[in-house]
This record gives C-alpha cells, structure tokens and sequence, in this order.
C-alpha cells in the first residue's frame, strides 16, 4: 500500500467500523438493550483509543479485544442477520490485521459457540479460514481449537456445510504447514536445539510439543500427530473436542502433508520420527485387510467379517500415499520401502480383486517411469546380499500379471469361455465388445487391414489403451469420490503393465547410458530400414558410407560402460531379464497390432544391446532367441534354438546365473520364448474361433543334419509378424553387431532358414532375390510380401558387406577353420584306430616291448589334441588295450597312464569319468604285473584325478585308489622292496625326481616311494573343495597309522618335515585366509549344515582333522620319533601349532586344538616305556632322558599357560563399546564353556609332570588363568543348556573342573610336597576369592552381563554363570582344608585364619541378601568350624593373631544384627531355624571368647558385651504395642541366649574370675540395668496406652523374665561381696524402682506375680547397707 493512500485506507476503516456498530445499535434497539449499550459504548471507545494513536490500525489492535465485545455479544444472541452482521465486522478487522492475540482467542471461543448452536455454519467458516491465513497470530491451543471447529463443522448433516467444511480443513492444515516453511526461512531467533533432541519421549505421544521445536513447526507437529492417532482411531493429543473423523478423510489430509511439504520431515528429526515410527507401522496395520483378503472365498474361515475384506477408498488412500512415501521420501525411509514395496507387489497376486491389481499396477508405473529411483531400488535392496531383491520382484511381478491375464480364467471375458466351450471348428457364440468380428472369424488375407490394437492368446481377446512412453495417467487412483470399487475396464490391466515394461526398459537404457544414447539406439536402428524399393534402387552405398554407419552404431554401444558402475548394471540385468523375457516373449506372441508388436521388439533390441555391452551372455543369448524364435514359423524345429542357455560352455564371458527365476506365477523355465508354450494362435491349430495372422508366404524348411531327412516335408508359414520380427533381426545384427558376440552363431542361422523359406537366393552382383524352383508345388509368396522383399535383401546384403568392418568376419573364419581341422583329426584317428588294433591283438603271440612303446607312443601324443571327440577315441582306445592287453603289458605301461593321465579343466566331466574308468582298471587288476618302477606313475596318475575340479565324484574315488596303492605297497613289501633295489638309475628316475630335503642318511627307494605316496596325500588335503580335503586328511592319517611301521625310524624325520608340519601350516594360512561370506548353493539341492556354510568353516574342518591326525601320529608313534636327534624341535614346532589352533576364533578349531594337547599329554613317561625295552640304563643316560623330559613339559606348561591367559583375556574396552554401539556380539569374541572345560581339564594331566618344579611363581600362573577362565560369561542362547537352574546346586562342568584342579594341589600339599606346602597360604587366598564369588559374580573386563538370575527376560547378550554353587564348594574345601593345616606354621604366620574371617564377613553382613539362602547358613557354619579349630591356635600365638579380632567382632556383628531383612514370606519354621544359628553364635561366644577374655584384646571384649547387650532385650526392635505378628519378627530364645550369657559372666554367678579388673563383670552388670530400666518404661507406657487392650504375648512374656530378672540381680547383689559392686550400680538398681511402681497397674497375673517378687527384694535396699553410706566402698 502506498504511504499517500494509507491515511485514507486507516479513515475508511474506521469510519466502517463506526458504521457498523451504529447499524449493529439500531437493530438491536428493541429486542437487545444490552446490545445497544455495548454498542454505543465501542463507538466511545473507538473514538477515544483513536485520539491517542498516531496509526489508526494501531490503535485497533491495541484495544481488540474492547472494540469486539459489542460484536461477541451480537453473536451471543444467535439472532441471524445480528449474527452476520457481527461475522462481517469481525472479519473486516481480521482482513486488515487489527486483531491481537487475546482477541483472536475471544474470537475462536465465540466461533465455537455459535457452531455449538448451528448458527450461520458457512460465514463461521469463513471468518475461521480469514483468521488464521492473514496472520499467525493465532498459536497452539486457540489453532487447536479452530482447526477442530472445522473438523465438526465438517461431520454436519448439511452437506454444503460439511463440503465447505472439509475445503476449510485442507486450507488449515496447509496453512499451518506454510507457517513451517515461512519460519524455516526467517532468521533464527532460538538456539538450535535439534542436538538435544530426545526422540525416547516422543514415542508414547504427548499433549506437550517437542521443546525443540519452534512455535510454528510445534503446532504442525500436534497437528500431524493427532490426524495420525485419528486415523489410528486413537483419541487426540491436541485436537480435543474432536469426536469423530473418517479414516479416508484422514488418510486424505496425510497424504497432502506428505506430498505439499517434504521439506519439514528432511528438516526436523521430530518429525522424521513421526514418519518413522507412527505413520509407516499405521499404514502397514491399514493394509492388513488388503494383503489376507483372496478373491473367491479363499479366506480362511467361513465367518469373514466385513472388517476382513479390503475397502476400495482406504486401499486406494493408502496406495497413494505409499507412493508419495516411496517417490519423496525414498532416502529416509529405505527399509520401510522395502516393506511397502513388497506389499504392493503383492496386490498383483492372481487371488486380489481386480481394482487391488489395477491400483498396484499405477502405482509401480509411476515408479518405472524415474529411473533414479529404480536404480536405487536396486542399489539398495538387489545388491544387498541378505535384502529382498525388490526390483526383480517388480519386473518378475509385472510378468507375472501379464502370464495371468493370458492364463486365468477370466468371467468378464466371454470370447474365452465360448472359445473354449465350442471347441475346434466352431465360432464362438458372442462377440468381444469393441472388436472386428473379421478378428474371431479369420483374418483376410491382403495389404491394408489393420486389426484392433490388442493382445490374443488362447481364446482371450484384451484390446489395449496406448500410453504415451514416460508418462503416467493414474485413473483408480483419483477415484476419491467412490465408496465402492469400480469395475475395471477389459484391457486397462493389461494396457497399463505392457506400458510399464515399456518404461523399464527406457528406464534401464537411461541408468546405464546417457538418455539420449537409449534414443540414439532407436533412431538408429530405422535409420538402416530403406522404406521402399526404388530408395534401394537408388541408393548406392559405399563400403565407406558402411564403415561409417558401423562405427557410429558401435560407438554408441560402447558409452554405456561410463555412466554406471559395472557391478550395478550387471545386477540391474540380472534383476529384471527373467520377468521381461517371460512378458515380452507373451506379449509379442499374442500381439495384434503392429505398433505395439514394433514397440517390444525395439524394447527387446535395447536390452539385448545393454547386456552385450555388459558382457552378459545368457540374457543377451535369451532374448535374441526370443526374437529369432518369434520370426520364425510356429513350432518350426531349430535344434540351435532350443539349446538350454543356462548350460552354455563359454568361458571367457562374465556371466550372471539368474537365480530365483520362478517367481510367483512367472513361467519362466524355458528362456527360449513362448512358442515352446501350448499356443494356439497360428494357421492349423483349431479352425475357426482362434485368431488368424495374415500369412505372406509359404515355403518348405530348410533340411539340417540333426534331422532324419524326410523328416521337415512339410510347408511352413510366415506371418507379416514373422517378417516384422526378421527385420527386427536384421536391425540389431546392424546396430549392434560388435556386442552379439557368440549370439551371431542364433542370428546367423535363424536368417539362414528365414532366406531358405522366403526362397531368396544370390543373384548376379551378390544380391538376394526371391527365385522358386519349378517344382517347389507348396512354394506360395502373396503380394503383400512381394514388396518387402527387396527390402529384407538389401538388408541381408548390406549386413555381410558391413561385416568386413567389424570382428565377426575374423571370428566366423576361424570357427571355419577349427571345424575343418576338427574334421580331419577325426578322420585321421579313426584311420588309426583301424590300423593300430590289430596289431595290439599280437601282444600275446609275441610281447615285443619296443613294439609295445613304438605302438603306445602315437597314441600317447594324441594327448596334446584338444578336441574333446578325439581325447575320446583316445581313451576308447586306451580301455581296449587294457582289457584286451593289459596283463603282458611291460614297457608300455609309462605311455598308457600317461594317456589316462591327460587330464585337463577344459575336458568335460564324461571324459573325465572316462579317463578315470581306465584308471580304476589299471589301480584294480594290474598292480601285481605293472613294474615296481610304475607304482610312482600310478600314485601321479591318482593324485592328479583327485586334484581335478570338474566332477567331485572322480576326486574322491580316486583318494580311495590312493588307499588301494598303499594297502598294495602293505601286503607286498618285500617283492616290491626288491623290484626297486634291483631297479636301474634310469627307471628310478621318476622316484630319485621327487622333491626331497638333503639329510644326513640316505633313503631307501621303498621309503622314497611311500613319501611321494604321503606327499599327494597332503598336497589333496589343501584341495578347494571339502570333501576331498576330507577324504584325503582321513587317508593320509590312517595310512600313516596303520602302514608307518614299515618306514625306517630316520624316515619318520622326513615324514615330520616334508609332509605334517609343512601340512600344517599350509592349512593354517589357508583357513586364515578363506572367505567368510555364506555358501547358499552347492549344486545338486544339496542343503548346507549352518556349521559349514563358509569357506573359512569348511576350512576349519580341515584343520582340526590335520592337527588332531598330526597329534595322534605323535600319540601312537612316540617311542620312535623320540629317539629322533631333532625331537624337542619337532615337539615344540607341534606345540606352537597346539597353540596357533587354540587361539583361533572358530570354536570348532579352539576345541579340537585343545583334544590334540590333551591326547599328547596323555603318555606315559619316556622313561617308563623304555624299562620294558631296556632293562640297563645307566645312571647318565637316566639324568640326560630325565632333564631332556623336563624340558618338553615344560614347553607344554608355557603353552597351556599362554593359551589360559590369551583366550580368558577379556576382550578390549573400545571393541565391547563398538559392539555395544552396533547391538552386534559377533564382534567380541567370548570363549565358549566347552573351550574352557578342556583347558582346564588339561591341567591334571600336565601337573603330574611338573609338579616337582611347580614353584609359587607357576602357581600364580594357574591362578591367573583359573580366575579368568571361571569369570568368562556366556551367551544367553546358550544359557539353558549350561546354567543349572536357581534351585540346583550344581556345578558347571568348568567350575567343577577348576576345583578338582584346586583339589589336587591342597590333596598334594596334605600329603607333604615339601614344593606345593609352602603354597598352602596362596592356595587359601585364591580359594577364598572364589568364596567370594557366591556373592559378588566376577566381572569380566568392561563386558556388560546379567546375573543368572535373570536368564529368562532375554537370550541375546551375556549372562553371568552361577557362582552360589561355586563359591560354596570352594569354602567347604577351605574350611576342610584350614581343619587340617590350623597348627602349620606357614599357615599361622601367613593369617590364613584372619583372611577366612575376612572373607566369611562378606555372605555374613549379606545373610538374606545373599543370591542364595543357603550361602550364609554355611558361611556362619564354616565360621563356627575355622573358629573352633582357631581359636586355641590363636590364643596361643597372639602376636600372629593380633588385627584379627576386631573384624572377628565386626563379622559377628554384621551377621547377629543384619542390615538386609528376611522374607515376608518366610515360614516360622525358617526363622526359628534362622534364630538357631543366632544362638550358636552366641554360644560360641560364651564358649570359646568370653571364658578367654584375659588373654583376649580389650575393645574386642568390650565389642562383645555391647553385642550381647544388643541382643539381650528384643523389644527394642518393635515400637508398636499392640502388633500381633511382631513376635514372628523377633528373636525371643536369641535374646534369652545374650541376656543368659551376661548374667553368667557377671560376677553375680560364683567361683567365676574371668579377669582381673572385673572390666567384664561391670559391663555386663551395667547393660543389664540399663536395659531392664528400657524394658520396663517402655513396657509401664505400653500399657497405659493400650488401655483394656491386652499387649501382644510375647511382650507379657518379656516383662515378666526382666522383673524376675531384677529380682534375681537384687539377690545376688546383696549376696555379692560389697567391695566388687560399684556405687554406680546400686544407683542404677535404686532408680529402677519407681518404674516397678508404675508396673503395679497391670492386670496380668503373670506379671503381677513377677513384680511382686521384685518389689520384696527392694525391702532391704531402703536403708543402705552401713559400709555404703558415705557412698565408697
């Protein structure tokens, strides 16, 4: 606004307003005098706030609220035309923003009002929307509010109420989420507080905005939230007053958020998490109905409710707004994508309603049109190993549905059901609506008919719809108006999902090419057309004008490889080319309409180019098939045609299997296209109601070799779709030429027989023309062809005069050249073979060795022929001999296995087999005729079978010949240890060859040759593959076991060194290096154990068969490689293996590492073997054996102690963050219970060997490793079957095994080790620390655990074992143990007693907080015994003992008054049996302490009598006079036991001196007063109290055993002698008597006769005794 017009606009307005309210007065004048006043008086009011502003609006705004009151109140009187005049004035101030807060608020409430009574609806509206959209002035709850107003305004009868009701809400919530965007962009006036964010609080919903947010984007975030609890149907948060909303209205307003303002959920994570965790489980909820719901009564059970059935409006709001969640919001939400994704892909099964598949099928097409977003569908999900392959479910599902229109019986269609009820001959009995009936009757033969564009196949006619290519016009999904599902159209199905085929294809052209290369691939392709026959007559191209041509298209082909990864365009192709091949293949079969027919023939050219350009070979291979296939006639036979592309042998492609071909519904088990399915639509198949294409030529096929002749007589027929299709063809062999590769050989011989049917043949110049033979009778060509084929052979031309410049000229001559060669060699072998059997036939006549090598050598170099039929013939020739020949066979033997030997990876597996079957021939039936010499040969021979790769059968048979050979070489030692003796240099030249070390002795050829026997062993016990690893370990192992003795002791040094140990390591780096990614095919259905679904898992199978077989040789072969020179080398080279193995990661490995030590500590002592051998070993040979013993087991003692200390070491602390982090425990390696068993079981074992050397540094060692491996946690899966329940006292079997190891030590030390007595104290402490355990578990590092206890809530973390059972055993062993060492003196001065008492006080203090009840029970039973058998000790060597008593008395403190409480629950037989041990404590004391008290410290015994005292009166512990169940609580016979024991050691009891300055006797006497005067007050109060209520029994109880006491106490006081009573005392008993007084008042009888005799005992204390009275004594 101008500033000159700004006065005038401020003058109008106010001179409207004063209009108004004069107008509002003088209609108010007779029905509402107080609506005049008001009136008059704003008019006053006006006036004066006007006076003093300068700014007319100003003053406005400053007084609202005032200035609107005469308006409110003509609202008030829901008078109409008062009504409408107040709205319009309310809304003129609010048009020129002359309105404040609080007045917008009264505006709102008085809106409010007059929707509450249905006055002037419409004008509400308005001035609700003119409020909140001129400004923002109105915030938080009055929005609320006035967006609820809406809401109800919205659900009225009245329905131009309710439309303009719901036009309002729309405008609100955008409004309220522009104010979002307008604040996004205004300068920030807060801090940012998105870092503080606490997402935890936002999920149960809250009535309070996020603090984080700003006050415009917390009013959005109330605002979405509610409409989502709405449609939740949950109650709101922030809309209150809201009572009912639609869930499509709902879904509608969520859906506008979503689409209008992605930017606010990118921008604020509140929001994000709305989306996250509200929005997306809602919508997966509403689909419910949708995904269970079959067509066709398939749900399960009879009584489907109406909630089961899908609702086309919720469906069809849900679609919508999952595609706007997909297309917006793809990065944020990539997993709940993933779900919607497959959700809709679902919503195209055979059994949804139709309108379900229609909506899905827009929704996917909106998708396929954005090429980004499927390639990150792609690059999200397909290349995810363990994701959902989406993509490949979309184009698979796609296909699915077109198989499924063709293949499902369809009602709606009636040319189906008449097709098929008719049968042959018969037209069907109703006509398709929209369709030429010349289409069901037959097609007329001739140019210019053009049929309805449409599909047709077996009997079911869909007509489709074109949609132009890239675009989407969605027409269920803006059906918002309908309340039930419309019928779908005939051919909308199908219309929309050949469109998005379509849009795939262009949509992968685009990801891996540039855009305008997917169109250049088109243009290209009819740029090569010539369109009639005078352009081919006039055109004239030359070779360079090809040249050209050529290097542009392959140029064009050669681009893609720069815009995409090449891993990501080969997992596009591997994703989408089953689905397409499958619907493409259809598509073009039942094609109708030429345009549609072109349109997937050039979809097809695309792909085939794409995935040439990738190298993919077989989806490159299937559709060019397919298009081969769809040009040539039907059911025409071409063997190339329907080779099985899958089994294709050509190795220098990358090539992708496709996996998951069969998808749900997808037929896509023959690649080679649809002819090889059941079709019905050519000429002769059923006359009369099949549609009929128009046939343009008819020929005779081409005879082929592969046929019977006579076999193709006769004619076949070309379609003008054959002939679309060829020129298809020839377009793609042109354009895109340099990629087809081995797919030339498909276009090659499809044209062949295409030229051969069309009878096309060169003509003069070296052009095609169409030229029949005289006698071809069925030979037909129509005029309609007439004119394309001068264009089929100027393309058929220019294609082999364009291949000059290409690589297909080279390639196709030497495929040429190799075919003729082939030729010849099988020409020249079969030559062979005629002439060289016949002379084998003279080997028994005359065994000529020369002519035997002179016939074999020919044979022999046939070898080096790689043709498989000759390799063949070689072999037939081979096997002939044997079983003709074989048994004089001498010299020839080398030739004949070095021919069977010829193997090869480029052989196929049926010459392998062959190859192999000669083998076995030779290994079974020859081995007694064949030269020593040549039992190398064979070994090779089978060495190199089982390395093969191509058939595993083979491999594993030929390790079995191994084994033959070996039990061969077993049984016939002595012939074949003399053949090779005798043998010359030369024809041990194969044996002297093999690769052996120089050492100092020298080897026989017998032990030559069973080393090159174990060397193939262990090069086999490497193989990849497992099996044979398997076999070959477990062959090589048992043959050394069983045949080893033959060897010399000297070649067992060989053996160690040139097969196990390198054996050893070569599987350890192996297994270290294998993959760990899982194995999910092994060919054959073979499944796949969890434990071997990795290389590195297979791998460590084989390393645990090696290290155990290696183990085991040393176990059983002791004696003789001990006495080899290099024995502790090999030993502690064996052990360092042990040690590698233990370490490992992989449990198998670890716990089979551990079996192996065990099995080699298990032997006897060398020496001990020896006596039987030797009975005379003199005294140094002793001491050597002796120190050379000592020195190997204490190489095992380190190994076992560094495999303790590594594998019980707690895993790092920033490892255990990071696994925390990730919520991931496979990164923390935790060694498994089975693992820690058996290293600790090894221990005993080891001992006994070491244990004269065993000093305490070893000792702290074990401990170390003791203590680390029983604290080490386990994983709650496994937690069931380890943990023993809460209620079994059972030990682990790891547990149990560290105490039997802690057992055997104490047994030696009791049996007078001198060595391990003087690690009695350690031996205490470190079974004291287990002790402790039964109470505080042991933590393990930083690993977080939870106590056994709690094993139940969850099994995905780590759960501390179950120490009670622990920690008990090993303190019954410690008490046992202390029983019987108290009097040692290392036990004595090292205070073993004191850290007993030490560590009792832990459970003690505990008691019922102890994890288990029974811990503390046998902790004060285990303090009763060690102080029983101490005490003496102690009271005998006091300087030893002297800091033990003060935590003696701390402990018994702790334990007689507990912090912890016991069980509500608790029995009272439980806690007198609980008071039991009280008093045994107690007895101990009045026993065993204060007996002793002058030879016991002095604040020792003064802490004891404070504890009797503390325990002597009971009622100290109850406040309450009248609770009945108290005497549960207290400890009556304990206190009765502490009070006894004062009055003994007072000196009250005669002939009792327990020490000399009577410390004793006062203390007790002075407690004991002190308490009966509490006793007694407390008592006297009580009972004034309770008035006639009786106080409880055991409180009558207690006062009558404290006033017999008194009296007792009087007694012996006046008997005591007067110079041992202090002063103090007798004014303590004195001033106990006006408490007695008062006790008089009681009615109990028991009480009454107990005060009495207390009250006689006071007779003589009124007057002192004479001695007293000056108060000494």
């Amino acid at each position: 606004m101008a500033v000159t017009e700004k006065p005038a606009f401020d003058k109008k307005l106010l001179e409207n307003i004063q209009n108004d309210l004069k107008v509002l007065s003088i209609e108010a004048r007779k029905r509402h005098p107080h609506l005049k006043e008001a009136a008059e008086s704003g008019i006053v009011k006006i006036q004066n706030t006007v006076s003093k502003y300068d700014d007319i609006r100003l003053a406005f705004l400053s007084e609202s609220p005032e200035i609107l009151e005469p308006f409110f109140i003509g609202c008030d009187t829901k008078t109409t035309k008062i009504v409408q005049m107040s709205l319009t004035s309310i809304q003129r101030l609010i048009t020129l923003e002359a309105v404040s807060a609080t007045a917008a608020n009264n505006i709102i409430t008085c809106l409010w009002s007059l929707m509450e009574s249905g006055t002037e609806e419409l004008k509400l509206l308005q001035t609700v929307t003119l409020l909140i959209t001129t400004n923002s002035i109105v915030q938080g709850e009055t929005l609320a509010k006035a967006i609820v107003l809406c809401f109800r305004l919205h659900f009225t009868k009245n329905s131009t109420t309710n439309n303009t009701a719901s036009a309002t809400v729309r405008q609100l919530v955008s409004a309220v989420f522009e104010r979002i965007i307008a604040e996004d962009y205004s300068p920030p006036d807060r801090p940012n507080a998105q870092s503080n964010l606490q997402l935890e609080e936002l999920k149960g919903g809250s009535r309070i905005p996020p603090k984080s947010l700003p006050n415009h984007a917390a009013d959005g975030f109330m605002l979405f939230q509610d409409l989502v609890q709405l449609v939740n149907a949950d109650q709101p948060f922030w809309l209150i007053g809201l009572t009912e909303m639609t869930r499509t209205f709902g879904l509608e307003l969520l859906e506008s958020i979503l689409s209008s303002f992605p930017e606010v959920f990118f921008k604020y994570s509140e929001f994000n998490f709305l989306l996250k965790e509200r929005v997306c489980p809602l919508i997966i909820k509403l689909f419910s109905p949708n995904i269970k719901y079959r067509q066709g009564g398939q749900n399960a059970g009879p009584a489907a409710t109406a909630s089961d059935k899908p609702y086309f409006p919720i469906s069809m709001r849900l679609l919508r707004i999952v595609s706007v969640l997909i297309q917006r919001y793809y990065k944020m939400l990539v997993t709940e994508c993933e779900i919607f994704l497959s959700l809709v892909v679902k919503f195209l099964d055979v059994d949804k309603p139709p309108w379900q598949r229609a909506l899905a099928l827009e929704v996917l097409h909106k998708m396929c049109i954005q090429p980004e977003l499927l390639k990150s569908f792609c690059q999200s999900y397909d290349m995810k190993p363990h994701s959902t392959k989406i993509f490949k479910d979309i184009v698979n599902a796609l296909g699915s549905y077109v198989q499924s229109m063709f293949v499902v019986s369809n009602t709606n269609n009636p040319v189906l059901s008449s097709s098929l009820s008719s049968g042959c001959g018969a037209p069907p009995t109703a006509a398709v609506q929209g369709q030429p009936p010349a289409l069901l009757a037959g097609m007329p033969v001739g140019p210019g008919i053009t049929p309805q564009a449409g599909f047709l196949y077996r009997g079911i006619w869909l007509s489709i719809t074109p949609i132009p290519a890239g675009t989407c016009k969605p027409v269920f999904l803006e059906l918002l108006d309908r309340l039930e599902a419309p019928g779908v159209p005939e051919g909308y199905g199908i219309s929309v999902a050949y469109s998005c085929l379509l849009d795939v294809i262009n949509s992968i052209g685009s990801i891996i090419c540039y855009p305008k290369k997917t169109e250049s691939l088109l243009t290209n392709a009819n740029d090569i057309l010539p369109q009639s026959n005078e352009e081919i007559v006039s055109t004239n191209i030359k070779p360079l004008v090809v040249a050209e041509l050529r290097s542009e298209t392959s140029a064009c082909d050669k681009l893609c490889d720069n815009d995409c990864p090449t891993e990501l365009s080969e997992q596009i192709i591997n994703s989408t080319w089953c689905g397409l091949l499958a619907a493409f293949t259809l598509l073009i079969e039942a094609s109708t309409d030429e345009t549609a027919t072109e349109n997937i023939l050039k979809a097809m050219q695309i792909y085939s180019s794409l995935c040439g350009t990738l190298n993919m070979t077989i989806p490159r291979d299937a559709f060019i098939t397919a298009m081969c296939k769809a040009s040539l006639p039907p059911h025409y036979t071409l063997t190339v045609l329907n080779t099985n592309l899958l089994k294709s042998d050509n190795k220098g492609d990358r090539r992708r299997e496709c996996d998951d071909v069969s998808h749900s519904g997808l037929n896509c088990n023959n690649l080679s296209g649809a002819s090889q399915l059941p079709l019905g639509l050519y000429l002769g198949s059923c006359e009369g109601h099949e549609m009929r294409q128009q046939v343009v030529a008819v020929g005779t096929p081409l005879p082929t070799a592969s046929l019977p002749l006579g076999a193709q007589q006769g004619p076949v027929m070309l379609t003008a779709k054959n002939l679309q299709c060829m020129r298809a063809v020839l377009s793609l062999a042109h354009c895109h030429g340099a990629v087809l590769g081995t797919a030339w050989h498909l276009v090659l011989t499809t044209l062949q027989h295409l030229v051969w049917i069309l009878g096309l043949k060169p003509s003069t110049g070296g052009s095609l023309k169409a030229s029949r033979s005289s006698d071809s009778t069925n030979a037909v060509i129509t005029t309609a062809v007439m004119a394309d084929l001068p264009v089929l052979s100027a393309m058929l031309s220019r294609l082999f005069e364009s291949s000059h410049y290409v690589p297909l000229a080279g390639t196709l001559s030497r495929v040429f050249h190799s075919s003729q060669h082939d030729i010849t060699l099988v020409l020249k072998m079969e030559t062979q073979r005629g002439e060289s059997l016949p002379v084998f036939a003279q080997f028994d006549r005359d065994p000529d060795f020369k002519l035997q090598t002179m016939l074999l050598s020919p044979l022999q170099e046939l070898s080096s022929i790689p043709h498989p039929d000759i390799r063949q013939k070689q072999l037939d020739c081979a096997l002939q001999v044997l079983h003709s020949s074989g048994d004089i066979i001498s010299s020839g033997w080398p030739q004949l296995l070095d021919v069977i030997s010829a193997i090869n990876e480029d052989q196929g597996e049926s010459l392998i087999r062959s190859a192999f079957q000669c083998l076995q021939l030779v290994v079974a039936d020859y081995p007694p005729v064949m030269p020593c010499t040549c039992l190398q040969l064979c070994v090779d021979a089978a060495a190199k079978f089982g390395s093969q790769t191509q058939e595993l059968n083979v491999s594993l048979a030929a390790v079995g010949l191994l084994w033959n050979i070996a039990d061969h070489l077993y049984q016939n030692e002595e012939k074949i240890s003399h053949g090779l003796s005798s043998a010359t240099e030369e024809e041990l030249s194969v044996l002297n060859s093999l690769q052996i070390s120089n050492y100092d002795f020298p080897l026989l050829p017998f032990d030559r040759l069973w080393l090159s026997l174990f060397c193939r062993l262990g090069d086999l016990c490497v193989d990849s593959r497992p099996a044979v690893r398997k076999s070959a370990g477990q062959t090589l192992f048992s043959t050394l076991g069983a045949h080893g003795s033959l060897l010399q002791q000297t070649t067992w040094q060989v053996v160690l060194w040139q097969v196990l140990f390198p054996l050893l390591d070569r599987v350890r780096s192996l297994s270290g290096t294998a993959s760990t990614d899982k194995i999910t095919d092994m060919g054959g259905n073979i499944l796949i154990h969890h434990s071997r679904n990795t290389a590195q898992k297979q791998w460590a199978e084989t390393q645990v068969l090696t290290l155990s077989g290696v183990a085991r040789i040393f176990h059983t072969k002791r004696d003789v490689l001990q006495t080899l020179g290099d024995f502790p080398r090999a030993w502690a080279l064996l052990l360092e293996f042990i040690e590698s193995s233990s370490l490992s990661k992989n449990n198998e490995v670890s716990f089979s590492a551990l079996k192996s030590f065990q099995e080699i500590l298990n032997i006897s002592r060398f020496q001990e073997g020896k006596v039987g051998k030797s009975e005379v070993v003199s005294a140094i040979d002793k001491e050597s054996l002796s120190q050379s013993d000592t020195a190997l087991w204490s190489a095992a003692w380190k190994v076992w102690h560094n495999i303790g200390v590594e594998s019980t070491k707690p895993p790092p602390e920033r490892i255990i963050d990071t696994a925390h982090a990730k919520n991931d425990y496979s990164l923390l390696y935790v060694p498994a219970q089975q693992f820690l068993t058996a290293l600790i079981q090894i221990f005993p074992s080891l001992f006994q060997h070491i244990k004269e050397r065993f000093v305490a540094a070893d000792f702290q060692k074990l401990a170390t490793v003791l203590q680390n491996a029983v604290a080490v946690p386990i994983h709650g899966e496994t937690s069931p079957f380890i943990l023993p329940s809460l209620t079994e006292v059972v030990l682990t079997p790891l547990q149990d095994s560290v105490l039997q190891s802690m057992h055997i030590l104490l047994k030696e030390a009791l049996n007078d080790n001198q060595n391990i007595v003087s690690l009695l104290p350690a031996i205490f402490n470190q079974l004291l620390v287990f002790s402790t355990y039964a109470c505080n578990a042991p933590p393990y590092g930083q690993l977080r655990t939870r106590t056994f206890v709690n094993i139940k809530l969850s099994t995905t973390d780590w759960v501390t074992m179950n120490f009670v059972p622990f920690g008990e055993k090993a303190l019954e062993m410690v008490v046992n143990a202390y029983q019987q060492t108290a009097q040692q003196s290392n036990v004595i001065n090292s205070q073993v007693l004191h850290s007993i008492i030490k560590s009792l006080r832990i459970p003690l203090s505990m008691k019922y907080s102890c994890p288990s009840h029974m811990t503390w029970k046998l902790a004060v039973n285990a303090l009763l015994k060690v102080l029983h058998a101490g005490l003496p000790v102690a009271r005998q060597y006091p300087a030893q003992f002297q800091g033990m008593w003060i935590d003696l008395a701390y402990a018994l403190e702790d334990f007689l008054f507990p912090a912890s409480s016991p069980s509500p629950t608790q029995s009272l037989e439980d806690q007198q049996c609980d008071e039991a041990l009280d008093c045994k404590v107690i007895l101990l004391i009045r026993d065993g302490i204060l007996p002793y008290a002058n030879q016991l410290p002095r604040e020792f015994i003064i802490r004891i009598v404070t504890l009797l005292n503390k325990g002597s009166i009971h009622s100290a512990t109850n406040n309450s006079p009248v609770d009945i169940d108290s005497s549960r609580k207290l400890r009556e016979e304990f206190a009765k036991s502490c009070f006894e024991t004062l009055l003994q050691f007072s000196f009250l009891e005669s002939g009792i001196d327990i020490d000399d300055d009577g410390v004793v006797n006062l203390l007790a006497v002075t407690s004991l007063l002190h308490r009966f005067k509490e006793v007694i007050h407390k008592y006297a109060e009580d009972e004034r109290l309770s008035g006639k209520c009786p106080l409880p029994r055991h409180r009558m109880s207690e006062i009558s055993f404290v006033l017999k006491a008194v009296a007792t106490l009087a007694k012996s006081l006046k008997k005591a002698d007067p110079e041992k009573v202090e002063w103090t005392v007798w004014e303590q008993l004195i001033s106990l008597y006006p408490s007695l007084v008062d006790c008089t008042t009681s009615t109990s009888a028991q009480v009454c006769c107990s005060l009495r005799e207390a009250l006689h005992e006071y007779a003589d204390l009124l007057e002192p005794p004479k001695n007293v009275l000056n108060g000494s004594s």
